[in-house]
């Protein structure tokens, strides 16, 4: 899977006019071309502000943090004829068992893109697919991205971002993922997501409610996640908007009952 995200890629001027007629010189146009070396494709054109870094320079970089952790990698895709990149790796050395037979390991995913669309980001939590457009679906704990620009210093810093990641990553699934599990719910913070629920899901969610009644703040996380799933529309920003709602909200519920 690697292998298909390492295509060649590299920069061209946007060569401008001549000065004059007869002159070699060449006016700077300020811009430049992405170019897909083994297609030929060109990717974008950027301004020359715009830093390159490539598929090739971020996997040298994160395999190996990776794999000291042992962390496995579950996805990789080339979108918009690589355009744009995503890699998923879970650590399946750190479990939260989340009920009989269940469990959940974290799961760091990293984009970068070739045409400004994307920044060089990395997300963690734990997710149930990404979609072709890229959007990542699932609990999103962690997000960082820094802009592809000469100017931002940041971006020498990818290593140091990933185990930063990581390491917050881990400390909350051991930590925050057993409050949840362990704590009992409240029925006026049910209700409280009952109203967060979008009016024309309403119904689905309180029929779940009723045939699942929750008893911990995980039984209601994985209520309100369930119908964000099956009945919300997945191409709407507002669902996306409450999906990276409910882990934060609950979780905080959650932490608030555990200390009273």
């Amino acid at each position: 899977m690697l292998s298909e995200t390492q295509f060649p890629v590299k920069e061209v001027p946007a060569i401008g006019i001549p000065t004059e007629l007869d002159s070699k010189e060449i006016d700077s146009t300020g811009y430049k071309f992405i170019v897909r070396e083994d297609t030929g494709d060109i990717l974008s054109c950027m301004t020359d502000e715009y830093r390159l870094v490539t598929n090739t320079e971020i996997l040298a970089t994160a395999v190996p943090i990776f794999d000291k952790v042992g962390a496995k990698l579950r996805e990789a895709k080339v979108l918009q004829e690589g355009k744009k990149t995503i890699w998923k790796y879970s650590i399946p050395g750190i479990k939260v068992p989340i009920a009989e037979g269940d469990e959940v390991s974290p799961e760091i995913v990293i984009k970068n893109s070739y045409d400004g669309s994307w920044e060089l980001g990395v997300i963690s939590g734990a997710f149930r697919l990404i979609c072709e457009n890229g959007m990542v679906i699932g609990i999103i704990l962690n997000k960082k991205s820094n802009r592809h620009s000469i100017y931002n210093p940041r971006l020498e810093n990818l290593e140091e971002l990933i185990v930063d990641t990581i390491e917050k990553t881990s400390d909350v699934f051991k930590q925050d993922f057993a409050i949840l599990k362990d704590t009992k719910v409240s029925q006026s913070h049910v209700k409280k997501m009952v109203e967060m629920i979008p009016t024309n899901v309403m119904n689905g969610f309180v029929q779940y409610l009723c045939a699942h009644k929750p008893h911990t703040y995980w039984d209601l996380f994985n209520a309100a996640t369930w119908v964000n799933t099956h009945h919300m529309n997945r191409n709407n920003t507002t669902t996306h908007k409450f999906e990276h709602q409910i882990y934060p909200t609950i979780s905080k519920w959650a932490n608030t009952a555990a200390q009273a």
